[in-house]
């Protein structure tokens, strides 16, 4: 088997672990994956979860429980931002939007993190911040 590569956008806001959470919590609001009435943090303390995730995944952000450091090479299932060399490197401005992001991922300027694994960065509109991109493969 081989890990499905996904993306997906949602709101910008200054705290981006915050941002992170939210996304987490709209995204189990929409489908909970049979999983009903549970936080993200009691998910992840499910052994039935992981075997969930670990076994195909939601393809979406309720498949990492945290957000770790840009510079943080720990293995997965967690959730990177991009350093800002990260971002230059197909984006020169720093400061990418919704449509630089989606190109870079269809063309071999931006990869898809390994299996398990997630990534993200602030996309912005007219020079302001107003989206956060999310995309990651799915662990199985």
């Amino acid at each position: 088997m081989g890990g499905n590569a996904w993306r997906h956008t949602g709101p910008y806001q200054r705290d981006l672990a915050a941002a992170f959470r939210q996304e987490q919590d709209r995204e189990l609001a929409r489908d909970n994956h049979g999983f009903d009435g549970r936080s993200i943090e009691e998910l992840w303390r499910d052994r039935e979860w992981h075997e969930y995730i670990f076994t195909g995944g939601t393809a979406s952000v309720v498949d990492f429980p945290r957000m770790i450091e840009p510079t943080d090479t720990t293995e997965g299932p967690f959730m990177r931002p991009l350093t800002e060399q990260e971002v230059r490197a197909w984006c020169p401005s720093g400061r990418p939007t919704y449509e630089e992001w989606s190109a870079a991922l269809s063309s071999d300027k931006l990869d898809f993190p390994a299996r398990g694994r997630g990534n993200r960065t602030v996309l912005h509109h007219g020079g302001r911040p107003t989206q956060i991109g999310y995309w990651g493969v799915t662990a199985d």
